[in-house]
């Protein structure tokens, strides 16, 4: 008879913290269980943590390490190199209190601070940050150096407006003191703070930057998207220095504060060549100043990256490839026009054409291309530039503005002798258009046989990708706006739209980047007609639309249906 063998009852294995990470990287697919096996071999043989040895063998990176483990523990992961920080959180806490705990405010979600940590678990940390903040906290996670890399970025800007104020304190009496500005030299605080704006402003892709001086201090706003945001006040003891600065770097006349002033910036930030638009405006509390952050890739963008709806696309390129004929761009200021006309100007450009521009001011220097400064007090307006550069055998003409009477009068006759003729005009839609033109003095033949497209032009924001919430709509909702739901649906159970809701990524606006609405009106038959009848603009619009015409409303609806941007978006850029 054998003797039965023992049985040798065993509890669970019990891991080690090496070997639990090890396991949750290889299920997050971030490593292979036969790299694991060499790094867990390898730390015993260096006497390193397995995270030192995967990160030193370049088995994985330190954000995806800190990813996995952010996954695990059910929170969020912030990428900081691509998560654009809102600077006026970032600011919610000191320099001192950031780095100790090597946490950052990064921005507000649904009325709670977004705070990245490069160790969530840290309780004192978060109770000291929500006590500093009085605000609600939503912990994320980041890498250790991306953190230090934000703190340093987005607190620079504190830090040396502190110097500034302090340096100011002495050497600015007060803020009428043009001996002191006089002596700002290249290492001076102030001409720092100038270049950390400038800096700052090109990095959050502001399109403008206003110093707007107040009665105790200075308000500095960046435009981004559209949209002016608040990121820091200066102290008022500062502001003829800062102001004196920009100046001196546009070639404007530091000593004349009484009128308004225009001069232009060239700089190089980060190998980037940029240009500034500077104009200065006397105001009760002293001169505000507006820089246009003239971004010279955008010169170079292609027509199809504008947004141009297909058939409005077809319908646009059909008029700029005649050989002559008018088209004009219109729009309220800062809508694209030029970006949209500089765009064209690159696909018809090429050695056999002869193009010349005039513009006030020029804006981007295109390779190629004849381009002519407006200098009203020397005599070149739109219209003297524009009676010689007739002379001078051009295949294409761009105005960069049709502003009286004479300038348009040359620009549609030049049109009608053969030249093609790109320009723009402030209108609020297409169909006014050569209304405008024949309130100007141009007589209704002239407009309506010279004019062969005219297109008008919203610039609207992109709801960010990251974050975008999807709802359904009510009906009556859509029936208030004039939603076309033949076209664009709307009556099924699962149709649904997007809308803004924010988060770090976008600053918590709920919205990152811009896109162009257009309404392309081609003059056809009827339509020149109509314009000779001098008829009512009214009258031009539904028979445009009644010929296949998208109104920017209705272009901006099919924007909607496709996600790209919310119902609210459209209904504030399009009346």
């Amino acid at each position: 008879m054998s003797t039965p063998t023992a049985v040798v009852a065993t509890g669970p294995t019990v891991l080690t913290d090496d070997e639990r990470l090890g396991a949750l990287l290889v299920a997050g697919g971030v490593l292979t269980e036969e790299a694991l096996e060499r790094a867990l071999g390898a730390r015993t043989e260096r006497g390193h943590g397995l995270t030192r040895v995967l990160i030193e063998d370049n088995l994985v990176t330190e954000s995806d390490l800190v990813a996995t483990l952010a996954a695990h523990l059910k929170l969020e992961y912030v990428d900081l190199g691509e998560y654009p920080v809102d600077a006026s959180a970032a600011r919610l806490v000191s320099d001192s209190l950031a780095r100790r705990y090597l946490a950052l405010p990064i921005g507000w979600i649904e009325g709670r601070l977004v705070v990245a940590m490069a160790d969530p678990s840290n309780v004192f940390a978060v109770d000291d940050i929500r006590t500093v903040t009085g605000a609600d906290l939503r912990i994320a996670v980041a890498t250790r150096n991306s953190i230090v890399e934000a703190i340093s970025k987005y607190h620079r800007m504190m830090s040396d407006a502190e110097d500034v104020s302090t340096e100011a304190s002495n050497t600015f009496e007060s803020e009428n003191d043009l001996s002191s500005v006089r002596e700002v030299n290249e290492d001076s605080p102030i001409v720092k703070l100038v270049n950390l704006l400038i800096n700052q402003a090109i990095a959050d892709r502001a399109s403008d930057i206003h110093i707007e001086p107040g009665e105790r201090d200075v308000r500095v706003r960046y435009r981004i998207d559209g949209v002016l945001h608040e990121v820091m006040r200066p102290p008022k003891n500062i502001q003829s220095g800062i102001v004196s600065r920009l100046k001196v770097m546009a070639d404007i006349n530091i000593a004349e504060r009484r009128i308004p002033q225009d001069g232009r910036i060239n700089t190089v930030i980060n190998g980037r060549d940029v240009d500034l638009r500077v104009a200065t405006l006397p105001t009760v509390h002293g001169e505000k100043v507006v820089m246009r952050v003239l971004d010279k890739s955008t010169a170079l963008l292609r027509l199809t990256d504008l947004g141009f709806l297909p058939e409005n696309m077809v319908a646009y390129e059909r008029s700029f490839r005649k050989a002559y004929g008018t088209i004009l761009v219109t729009g309220p200021t800062g809508s694209g026009k030029s970006t949209t006309l500089y765009s064209t100007l690159n696909i018809l450009n090429d050695e056999s054409k002869n193009v010349i521009t005039v513009e006030d001011p020029v804006e981007y220097q295109l390779p190629g291309i004849n381009q002519i400064q407006v200098n009203a007090k020397a005599g070149l307006t739109f219209a003297a530039a524009l009676r010689s550069i007739l002379r001078a055998d051009p295949d294409i003409v761009l105005v960069g503005e049709i502003r009286d009477r004479e300038t348009a009068t040359i620009a549609i006759e030049a049109a009608l002798t053969g030249h093609l003729v790109l320009t723009t005009l402030h209108t609020n839609d297409a169909a006014s258009t050569p209304s405008r033109l024949i309130e100007m003095g141009v007589e209704p033949f002239l407009v309506g046989s010279a004019i062969d497209c005219v297109v008008a032009q919203r610039l609207a924001r992109k709801l960010c990708t990251r974050c975008k919430e999807a709802y359904r709509p009510e009906h009556l909702e859509l029936t208030t706006v004039g939603w076309d739901f033949e076209r664009l649906g709307g009556l099924d159970a699962d149709f649904h739209m997007y809308r803004a809701k924010g988060c770090g990524s976008c600053g918590g606006t709920g919205y990152f980047g811009r896109f162009a609405i257009h309404e392309v009106l081609e003059v056809t038959e009827e339509v020149e007609r109509l314009i000779v009848e001098r008829g009512h603009s009214d009258e031009l619009r539904k028979m445009a639309i009644g010929q296949g015409m998208l109104s920017l409303r209705n272009a901006g609806m099919i924007e909607v249906a496709r996600g790209v941007t919310s119902l609210e978006e459209i209904l504030r850029v399009i009346a």
